[in-house]
């Protein structure tokens, strides 16, 4: 399949630049089938039954940017962090990316020093940072939150671009259909009857990584962590047993269950990293429903949903939605799509 197949028109007014000062007020398309409504983003309520099991990923972003010297010539550099390798050892994207060959040091404040081991694939670094304390103590004192480039307004409140239920550090971005819920509406939907369950995959960069091949299957996917515990797969399998459905709020918790699901939708407790793309022609193991938010145009999002939905559904839906003036992506409007 071809890029352009996953390319539509979008009013640059209609990119959300703030959130709703209520979570749960977005407004939510519903795409069943082929049959397309319009609602509130709580009235989920509705469509979630008895039974169903409700995944949600649990990462925290970090504030993954950083800005610094170059030891030797004062030069700037900012530090993208992408992906921790080990205690002091992480993947970094840099700009300008030319000053930082292998050898390269850099210093951040007082309190934070990098040495750049090695170039890898895209043009990232791996880098070694050096410092006295806790890594994710220094980060918060010296750190921003990378919003997306998208989103050009100042964030007032940086717990707006984490969900309610964000606990486990290591993101360099939110998993954004998340941040509709407010604890309050999630118990809510645990009273009605539905499974909570919680999974980790620590979002880079790359999975927003424009694709650049004319080709679709010519794209290869960034590898991002992540951690499936006991609890949710036992959570997972019971609902799959009694004939429940299966509902993963976002992209990065459909990839994360159908990279570890087998053939009859089963899971089990496991970490590792993934690079799954999901595109048209992937048949899906494990996931029955999706919420999600409204993606970029020709972006690898677009194409997983497309995969789950069809495409011309998909596209027909997101020409409604502009039409319907939606908000879109991260700060945006939602959709629920069975």
């Amino acid at each position: 399949m071809k890029l352009s197949d996953f390319d539509y028109y979008l009013p640059e007014e209609l990119i959300a630049q703030e959130p709703l000062q209520d979570r749960t007020a977005a407004r939510l398309l519903m795409l069943e089938g082929e049959k397309i409504t319009h609602g509130k983003f709580t009235d989920l309520k509705q469509k979630l039954h008895p039974g169903d099991c409700l995944v949600l990923n649990d990462t925290r972003v970090i504030p993954a940017r950083l800005y610094g010297q170059k030891i030797d010539t004062g030069g700037a550099i900012e530090f993208l962090l992408l992906k921790r390798l080990d205690l002091q050892r992480w993947e970094v994207a840099l700009k300008p990316g030319k000053r930082a060959k292998p050898g390269a040091q850099f210093m951040f404040g007082d309190l934070l020093r990098a040495e750049v081991l090695e170039i890898v694939e895209g043009g990232n670094r791996i880098v070694s940072f050096t410092y006295d304390g806790v890594f994710e103590e220094i980060l918060e004192k010296l750190g921003e939150v990378p919003l997306p480039h998208y989103i050009t307004h100042e964030l007032k409140d940086r717990e707006r671009y984490q969900t309610v239920f964000a606990r486990e550090n290591g993101s360099a971005a939110a998993p954004t259909a998340g941040l509709h819920f407010t604890k309050e509406f999630l118990n809510e939907l645990r009273a009605q009857g539905v499974d909570i369950a919680f999974l980790t995959l620590h979002v880079g960069l790359g999975t927003f990584r424009p694709v650049k091949t004319e080709e679709i299957t010519a794209h290869k996917m960034h590898t991002e962590a992540y951690t499936m515990s006991t609890e949710t797969a036992e959570k997972i399998n019971a609902c799959k047993k009694r004939g429940g459905r299966l509902i993963c709020c976002g992209t990065t918790s459909v990839r994360t269950v159908e990279t570890i699901a087998d053939e009859n939708g089963l899971v089990k407790p496991c970490s590792g990293n993934t690079d799954i793309f999901i595109y048209p022609g992937y048949r899906f193991k494990a996931v029955d429903a999706i919420i999600t938010n409204f993606h970029l145009p020709k972006s690898t999002l677009v194409m997983l949903i497309s995969a789950f939905a069809g495409r011309e559904n998909v596209l027909r839906a997101y020409e409604e939605a502009v039409r319907e003036r939606y908000r879109f992506f991260s700060f945006g409007d939602a959709m629920f799509i069975c």
